[in-house]
């Protein structure tokens, strides 16, 4: 397993250092450091242009300036890259934690249950990041983060003061919900 975790970091790593050569043949190429009609400049554009095609593309259609599309590729592959290694991480880790309860009888299955809805919980108030971003309580991605949260969280919205535009009831669930687990676990 920890091999194949590294091949992934290294792929990623990989293919993030292609998007940063590409996007910076594009970029000597446009800002003409080297000759555009040179046959390295045809050489170049000949490999950065198909990759870069569709994210202008989807710049242009965004709204954006198409010759920032270098920039866009390679923020979205070091993004794309990060979550993909998170989700690796999380994979192996559930993966090990089910190893560990396989062999510790029913407290290491309560112990995990009571990890495992916890991480849940916490997942599921980002549903604060996400109306950061306009994803809104009714959006399809973040109806059940609402779902999941709301008991815990609309009582201490009534509870706390209001603090001008922040609210803290998702920050007061986390920490309640913290809490709770802590105890569980130690009880457990």
């Amino acid at each position: 397993m920890l091999a194949f975790h590294t091949a992934a970091r290294w792929f990623v790593f990989t293919v993030f250092c292609a998007a940063a050569i590409i996007s910076i043949a594009s970029w000597v190429v446009r800002t003409r450091r080297i000759s555009p009609f040179s046959a390295l400049a045809r050489g170049l554009r000949s490999i950065s242009d198909p990759v870069l095609r569709p994210v202008e593309a989807r710049v242009a259609r965004a709204g954006g300036n198409p010759t920032n599309a270098g920039w866009w590729l390679v923020i979205g592959v070091a993004v794309v890259g990060i979550l993909l290694l998170s989700l690796l991480d999380w994979v192996f880790g559930v993966v090990l934690q089910f190893g560990d309860v396989a062999g510790g009888g029913p407290r290491a299955v309560l112990r995990l249950g009571v990890v495992v809805a916890y991480n849940v919980f916490f997942i599921a108030l980002v549903r604060v990041f996400g109306s950061w971003f306009g994803a809104f309580r009714y959006s399809r991605w973040m109806r059940p983060a609402y779902a999941l949260t709301d008991w815990l969280v609309e009582p201490l919205r009534r509870l706390l003061p209001p603090m001008g535009m922040f609210d803290l009831s998702p920050l007061a669930a986390w920490f309640v919900l913290w809490a709770l687990e802590r105890l569980l676990l130690s009880v457990i």
